[in-house]
């Protein structure tokens, strides 16, 4: 009996993985539940185990590769005679750490349909059709560059169709050139940027900010934070005065369903924070954060971030998110234009706290100040809405009484 067995749905939401690393090859013996492929899907990765014991036949993709949900992953055969193919059931996928995928070399594509009876397969991204459709480009006309001859977007942007070829002159380029696979988190990162630019409309909103209060009350709050053994940062003030300002304008913690053309208004506060790794950019997320102290928040950030950067987080802890930080504070720089989260509607960038001269009370002094830049869709939110909810958010910051910290 030979069993085809399929790339089984992995988490909520999750149409296709790529083949990180394969853990069987052709001709190997497996047991039952034995871990056979590591795929990686939203940035974490999946062990995918053997529904059934019996010889490896046939692996369907190469590494580095896209699979789809429900499309043929491996072929499982039983002691003996071959017979009529049947699917297997789909066990349940185990997490496993996720890791920078390896480039191992490209094995020949592998089909039971002969070549001159198989129509020509494009393949591409979905936010690589999307944008030969918004161009008006036919795929099949595209000779695509990318690796196992996939269309990437710079094959359709530079597509023109049939022209004549000019005589052009080559020059040998100088220095050393080094090509990289775009694979892993990096790719997912690119396809989620691409489709968010070219969904949404985005537009950034930028304000100063007096953080002098919010300075002097963390330099006090540092001492008990730490008996607690909690680093505190300045993150957690953010959020806390994020929180109130998302209740007061609810379209900022919201998404847009393009298909039924409806917003969606999210009563609960799952604040994803964009966190920097060697392996790319992972938004983890703090669910229910309006019911959260300080001090729960800044030990809940320090626990994410460290399992992104050590490749350990779950599918549960990068869902679901209903707004985005992002910070580059640490690193410096005065202000950036983030990119939204899609399919939310607005993300904050949170920057570097420096001492500036400001005007307060017809004075001028020095005074701890950062910049805050809010991007957002303008498809759902106005400039003017923009702006207030900013206000909000500078309110709080600026007078931290207001916040009813709880630090201890």
């Amino acid at each position: 009996m030979v069993y085809e067995f399929r790339l089984p749905d992995i988490g909520e939401g999750v149409a296709e993985g790529e083949v990180v690393k394969w853990l069987v090859k052709e001709g190997d013996e497996v047991k039952e539940n034995q871990s056979l492929v590591e795929i990686m899907t939203d940035k974490v990765n999946v062990e995918i185990p053997s529904p059934k014991k019996g010889r490896i036949q046939k692996l369907m993709a190469e590494e580095g590769s896209v699979v789809k949900v429900g499309q043929v992953l491996i072929v499982i055969a039983e002691t003996g005679p071959v017979e009529a193919s049947t699917t297997a059931p789909i066990p349940k996928p185990t997490p496993t750490a996720a890791k920078p995928p390896t480039t191992q070399p490209r094995q020949q594509e592998i089909s039971s349909v002969p070549p001159q009876a198989k129509p020509r397969e494009v393949l591409a991204t979905p936010a690589t059709r999307k944008l030969a459709r918004d161009l008006g480009v036919d795929l099949s006309l595209v000779q695509g560059t990318g690796r196992g001859g996939r269309v990437t977007d710079e094959d359709v942007q530079h597509f023109r169709g049939p022209r004549p070829v000019a005589a052009v002159t080559v020059t040998e380029p100088r220095g050393v050139e080094e090509r990289l696979p775009l694979r892993g988190v990096r790719r997912l990162v690119a396809q989620h940027m691409v489709k968010s630019k070219s969904t949404a409309a985005q537009v950034t909103h930028v304000d100063e900010v007096d953080m002098t209060e919010i300075v002097q009350l963390r330099e006090k709050a540092k001492a008990s934070a730490e008996r607690h053994g909690v680093k505190l940062t300045y993150l957690p003030f953010i959020i806390k005065a994020l929180i109130p300002a998302l209740k007061q304008y609810p379209y900022l913690n919201a998404s847009l369903d393009d298909e039924k053309e409806e917003i969606i208004l999210r009563r609960y506060y799952n604040i994803g924070i964009a966190t920097d790794t060697d392996q790319g950019l992972v938004v983890p997320v703090i669910r229910d954060a309006e019911h959260k102290s300080i001090t729960q928040l800044a030990a809940e950030i320090a626990t994410l971030s460290d399992k992104a950067r050590a490749g350990q987080l779950t599918l549960n802890e990068i869902q679901g998110s209903t707004f985005t930080i992002t910070s580059v504070g640490s690193i410096g720089g005065m202000f950036a234009t983030p990119i939204i989260n899609y399919p939310e509607v607005a993300i904050l960038g949170v920057h570097k706290i420096s001492k500036r001269p400001v005007v307060k009370d017809n004075e001028i002094m020095i005074r701890d100040t950062t910049y805050l830049s809010l991007s957002f869709d303008h498809r759902v939110l106005d400039g003017a809405m923009a702006a207030r909810f900013v206000n909000t958010i500078k309110q709080y910051l600026e007078d931290p009484k207001l916040l009813l910290l709880e630090t201890d």
